[in-house]
């Protein structure tokens, strides 16, 4: 690690110029991977994109369209070519990445992803993934994104955004936070139709085994829930795996180049088209 100290001492053999070129490169150099520290435009962009949002209100009609996809990590080449592919699809109000967003919970990559999805003609919205937990990640997508749980309404849906990575905290009954998520299904916010959308499927060994009957049956128990969806496992899914009437969608990871048009109005009806990229 270089240090003003030894610049200083480095002054006795090298020329004046050297010496304050070197000392001027100090603002350069990151002495931390895990530095949650990025440049304003990177900071709180879940609530930016809301507000991007929500200046593009959804014309008159009940259809929503939006892009549902997941596990961006570091696969940045297959990022840039989905931005092309969304940007060509019409009628699209905004997308949705569900978790996974860096690979090591570095502000750098969730920076770099950013860079790339910014490129968006539509805002986007994210949720925590159990990589983004790792490390330095709890305060460093809180600081680049904003909160773990979250709701917004658009149009007539109420979208409930969660944490299910419950192995990330050791099992411990926190993750998901059914404090949070029952007055959540409860309350319509002045929609008439709801989406959970979490990291980790209650299907999956990763989440909290204490707590996946009653976020099962929470679920169940919403009768305006069009369905929940998640990432995690890297491949595209439309199930019931409960057998009780709730959908449970499953979205390809970046690396698979796929991703879903999602439509939906009415009460509950929807359609899902599987785009390859």
């Amino acid at each position: 690690m270089f240090s003003v100290t030894n610049l200083r001492q480095w002054a006795r053999v090298l020329p004046g110029a050297a010496v304050g070129l070197a000392l001027a490169g100090c603002e350069m150099l990151e002495f931390s991977p895990n530095d949650h520290r990025v440049p304003e435009k990177f900071t709180n962009l879940t609530e930016k994109n809301l507000a991007k949002l929500a200046a593009r209100p959804l014309p008159a009609g009940d259809t929503l369209r939006f892009i549902f996809t997941g596990d961006s990590q570091q696969f940045y080449d297959e990022a840039e070519a989905l931005v092309a592919s969304v940007n060509q699809q019409p009628g699209i109000a905004f997308l949705v990445v569900a978790g996974d967003i860096s690979d090591f919970g570095l502000a750098r990559e969730m920076q770099w992803v950013d860079e790339k999805l910014r490129r968006l003609t539509v805002p986007y919205v994210t949720v925590i993934g159990n990589h983004d937990l790792v490390g330095n990640g709890r305060p460093t997508y809180q600081h680049i994104f904003g909160a773990f749980n979250y709701s917004f309404v658009y149009g007539n849906t109420k979208f409930i955004l969660l944490d299910t990575n419950g192995r990330e905290y050791n099992f411990d009954g926190t993750a998901p936070d059914m404090s949070w998520l029952r007055p959540q299904l409860v309350s319509f916010d002045g929609a008439r139709r709801k989406v959970v959308i979490s990291h980790v499927p209650p299907t999956n060994d990763d989440f909290d085994p204490g707590l996946r009957d009653t976020y099962v049956r929470a679920l169940r128990e919403t009768p305006d829930l069009v369905f929940e969806m998640n990432g995690h496992n890297h491949s595209y899914s439309i199930t019931q795996p409960y057998n009780d009437g709730v959908t449970y969608v499953n979205s390809d990871a970046f690396s698979e180049r796929h991703y879903m048009v999602v439509t939906v109005w009415g009460d509950k009806q929807f359609r899902i088209k599987r785009v390859k990229f």
